[in-house]
């Protein structure tokens, strides 16, 4: 097992994330590989908690990556769930995309497995966390 990849993928799905014009369309620059000190007011998008297991086989070494990205709105977002969930279908469509190219290791295959939706903050701001499992070959 081995987490050589971790950094590799996290840069990736960021650079990915960055790059697509729909998601810019509805969070502008908000896509965040750690969230500033002061949270932005708007719809934002940040990378979150990962999981990793060994993926190794007959054939080589691999990971397996389960991670999360994240879609929050401030609370003057608060009148509903609309755009936030927009905005988490242009991340999921964006990393369903081909090209997703790692400086450490090959990426077999990247699918989401699943999204949950919940009020945050007193009700006011809306979280829409996306889980995507990555398997990475890591020969």
């Amino acid at each position: 097992m081995s987490y050589r990849a971790g950094a590799a993928l996290q840069a990736a799905v960021y650079q990915q994330l960055r790059a697509d014009a729909v998601l810019a369309d509805l969070v502008g620059d908000a896509i965040f590989d750690a969230m500033p000190v002061d949270v932005p007011s708007g719809i934002h998008v940040a990378l979150g908690p990962e999981e990793v297991r060994d993926a190794s086989d007959g054939t080589g070494q691999g990971s397996r990556h389960d991670f999360v990205v994240s879609v929050m709105s401030g609370t003057d977002e608060g009148a509903g769930f609309g755009a936030v969930k927009a905005a988490a279908a242009a991340v999921a469509e964006a990393l369903e995309r081909e090209g997703l190219v790692l400086a450490r290791g090959r990426l077999a295959g990247l699918w989401f497995l699943r999204a949950s939706a919940r009020r945050m903050q007193n009700g006011a701001a809306r979280q829409v966390d996306l889980t995507f499992r990555a398997r990475i070959d890591l020969n």
